[in-house]
C-alpha cells in the first residue's frame, strides 16, 4: 500500500462522494459504513467491471506491438486488500501492514485480472509499477503469481532513493524511465489519479477506490 510512504489517508473519498452540502464533515464512523456497503451491495462490482469493459473497448482498437507495454498498479487494482482492511477498521499499523504484505495472500481484484488476461491474450506486455518498497519485492511477486498473473515483464518497487517521493512523482518517473528503455507505452491501469497523471500514460483506466487517496 506504500503508494505514498506509509501514510493510510482513509475516507478522504467518501466524505468528497457522500456528504451533504452543509460544511459539517460526515462522521467517520458513518463514512466507513458506506464505504463497506458500497463494496458488499455489489456497487463497487459494478462500477470496476465497467470501467474495465470501457477500457477493453477502448485497446480493441490498439494494435499489440513487441514492445507496447500496459503499466498496472497492485494495490487496489491488481490486488484487493479490502478484507484486510475492514478486519482492520480501514486503519493502518506499519507492522501489520508489512506481515500482510509478506503472506502474499490478497485476492486479485477479478475485473482488472479480466482486463489483464484479455491484454496477455492481445499481445501486451505488461509491467507492474507500485509504490511497495524493495523488501517486500520477493512477497509482492509472489502473490502476483499467486493471484494468476503469471506473465508480467517486469515488477517494479520503490527504491531507497525513492521512498519520500510522492506517487505521482514516483510513477511518473519510472513510466518515463521505460520509454527510455524503448517500451511504448499504451495503457496504464490504476485506483489512484496519481497512478495515471504525469508523462506516458495511454489509455487510462482509472479503477474505483472510496478507501483512501494517495497523492
Amino acid at each position: 500500500m506504500n503508494k505514498k510512504i506509509p501514510v493510510y489517508v482513509f475516507v478522504i473519498a467518501v466524505i468528497l462522494i457522500f456528504q451533504s452540502c452543509s460544511s459539517v464533515p460526515v462522521n467517520l464512523s458513518i463514512a466507513k459504513e458506506e464505504v463497506i456497503k458500497y463494496h458488499e451491495s455489489g456497487r463497487y462490482d459494478k462500477d470496476a467491471a465497467r470501467a474495465v469493459e470501457e477500457a477493453i473497448s477502448e485497446f480493441k482498437d490498439i494494435p499489440a506491438g513487441k514492445k507496447d507495454i500496459v503499466v498496472f498498479d497492485i494495490d487496489e487494482t491488481a490486488l484487493s486488500n479490502y478484507n484486510y482492511s475492514k478486519e482492520h477498521d480501514f486503519g493502518y499499523v506499519a507492522e501489520l501492514w508489512n506481515d500482510w504484505i509478506n503472506e502474499a495472500k490478497a485476492p486479485p481484484v477479478i475485473q482488472v485480472k479480466k482486463l489483464y488476461d484479455y491484454l496477455v491474450s492481445r499481445g501486451f506486455g505488461i509491467v507492474f509499477l507500485t509504490g511497495r518498497k524493495d523488501d517486500e519485492y520477493k512477497a509482492t511477486f509472489k502473490n502476483l503469481i499467486n493471484a494468476g498473473y503469471t506473465k508480467f515483464d517486469t515488477l517494479i518497487v520503490r527504491r531507497p532513493s525513492e521512498y519520500n517521493m510522492t506517487a505521482l512523482k514516483y510513477k511518473s518517473m519510472n513510466r518515463t524511465a521505460l520509454v527510455k528503455r524503448g517500451y511504448n507505452i499504451v495503457g496504464d491501469v490504476g485506483d489512484q489519479y496519481s497512478d495515471l497523471e504525469g508523462p506516458f500514460h495511454g489509455v487510462q483506466v482509472k479503477i474505483p477506490n472510496y478507501q483512501y487517496i494517495i497523492k
